[in-house]
């Protein structure tokens, strides 16, 4: 009778064909299995991007108004620092935005009630922009104040509130 080593032996010397002769069936078959994902693993993966994506879209959605109202912003602040420059070098104010870009001294100006003051070409500095562009929430063109107690005052076309909840009148 031959003993648990001498089995051992002639096991170590065979190769793993002769131990089990269906082995290269089973190995190809197992791999052809193994190739595809299962209902479950595509049913996780699919369950963990709806997560991702219901945590992430609503961070971005809005994320386009807000930069159109930090262009809004920033647009306001340029215009109505060309009124005050226009003010500062004429002793007016434009009688419209549209004075701002002139590439020659307009006639008059606005005084702070709002009535027609002549405008001195040599104290004309401008332009004062390249452009007047439109409001970037509205699409219109920024409101511009020409009559008492608003003359000069420079707000934007859009109506409503802001993301952060102020009106855009506001501004």
């Amino acid at each position: 009778m031959k003993t648990l080593q001498t089995y051992l032996r002639l096991a170590d010397n065979l190769t793993r064909e002769q131990l089990t002769p269906g082995a290269k069936q089973m190995k190809f078959r197992n791999r052809s299995q193994k190739k595809a994902f299962t209902l479950v693993e595509l049913l996780v993966v699919i369950i963990i991007l709806a997560v991702l994506a219901a945590v992430v879209i609503p961070r971005f959605a809005d994320s386009g108004l807000r930069s159109k109202e930090s262009a809004l912003k920033a647009n306001l602040r340029l215009y109505r620092g060309a009124v005050e420059m226009f003010r500062n070098d004429t002793g007016a104010f434009p009688a419209s935005l549209a004075d701002l870009t002139a590439t020659s001294a307009p006639a008059n100006g606005l005084d702070t009630s709002g009535a027609a003051k002549a405008i001195s070409a040599s104290d004309w500095k401008g332009p004062y922009l390249q452009r007047i562009e439109n409001d970037p929430v509205s699409g219109n063109p920024f409101n511009y104040g020409t009559t008492s107690p608003n003359v000069g005052r420079v707000t934007s076309s859009a109506s409503g509130n802001a993301t952060d909840g102020t009106a855009y009148s506001s501004w």
